[in-house]
């Protein structure tokens, strides 16, 4: 299997587990402070990798080891604030808009991010990919779109998708500069302290989550922080920001199916359309997707993939 292949492998595995979170943050948002939510999450996850980065062994580096560590808290430094921005615009969008009206907004990253590239980096993308934007957006409005008025949670899902496309265009840009445990754990450092500084002044005396709160958290942070944002970091060195952006168009087919398996909510017909407008926009942006990824990874990168 090539390079390019497992890495939309673990993207597609990373939407799956994204899209049984909506309902979980949902729910905790219920009796946590957005801040705190974020803050315990991120703490967790950081706390489940650190065993890992304790056993890490980096492959031979060259002689300036200090430049690498510094660039590495730069970079994770970097990478973490684009993170936070998104994972906290979309926890605060969850209180007050439902959760398939959050996935849509949040999954317009798909058009955000090749217009970011085209724009800001002036960098051409393939007429397949042009082609697999609408139907990526048409997919997306049939399955998640519920109608009604806007309300501010709409706004805070759309700074979501803004901040999100920022993220996905910086990983790809750094990713490959660095093994993938230690960037990583950069990054979750970066959001944990961020987060709980938030937290510290947004809900000082609501810093402890009820006992009913402990199981949901420790899934997100283990699965849906740590393994996620590890899983992302090596895939995203072998698929481009734009290709990428449309794997993750999948979350919301993914919500759908963990909806229907858990909880036996089920879609009708507009929904399986929706469903299948993005998946068939997914196989076209893997057509794009053949040529080589424009960002090689060093070779200290690679040998931790």
């Amino acid at each position: 299997m090539s390079s390019h292949a497992r890495g939309v492998l673990l993207l597609i595995l990373v939407t799956a587990l994204w899209g049984s979170t909506f309902a979980v943050v949902k729910t905790l948002g219920e009796v946590l402070d957005p801040s705190v939510l974020i803050a315990w999450r991120f703490l967790i996850a950081t706390v489940a990798l650190a065993p890992a980065l304790l056993l890490y062994r980096p492959a031979a580096r060259g002689a300036n080891t200090n430049l690498d560590r510094s660039s590495l808290a730069k970079d994770g430094f970097v990478l973490g604030l684009w993170l936070i921005a998104g994972y906290g615009t979309q926890t605060i969008a969850l209180q007050t808009t439902g959760a398939n009206r959050a996935a849509f907004f949040t999954a317009l990253s798909v058009i955000l991010v090749p217009v970011w590239l085209t724009f800001a980096q002036r960098r051409p993308l393939p007429l397949t990919l042009w082609g697999a934007l609408p139907l990526a957006v048409f997919g997306l409005a049939f399955l998640s779109w519920e109608g009604g008025a806007l309300v501010v949670g709409d706004a805070w899902a759309l700074g979501c998708a803004v901040t999100y496309a920022g993220f996905i265009v910086t990983l790809e840009r750094l990713a490959h500069r660095h093994a993938a445990l230690p960037f990583t754990v950069a990054q979750l450092v970066t959001v944990t302290v961020v987060a709980w500084l938030w937290a510290a002044l947004a809900a000082p005396n609501n810093l402890w989550p009820p006992p009913q709160a402990w199981l949901p958290l420790l899934y997100l942070g283990i699965a849906a922080t740590a393994t996620t944002t590890l899983l992302q970091t090596v895939g995203q060195r072998h698929v481009s920001a734009a290709e990428a952006s449309l794997i993750y168009a999948l979350e919301p087919v993914t919500a759908t199916l963990f909806s229907y398996l858990l909880i036996d909510e089920r879609v009708g017909l507009r929904g399986a359309l929706g469903g299948l407008l993005v998946v068939v926009a997914t196989v076209l942006s893997q057509r794009a997707g053949a040529t080589p990824h424009a960002e090689t990874p060093t070779p200290t990168a690679q040998a931790d993939t």
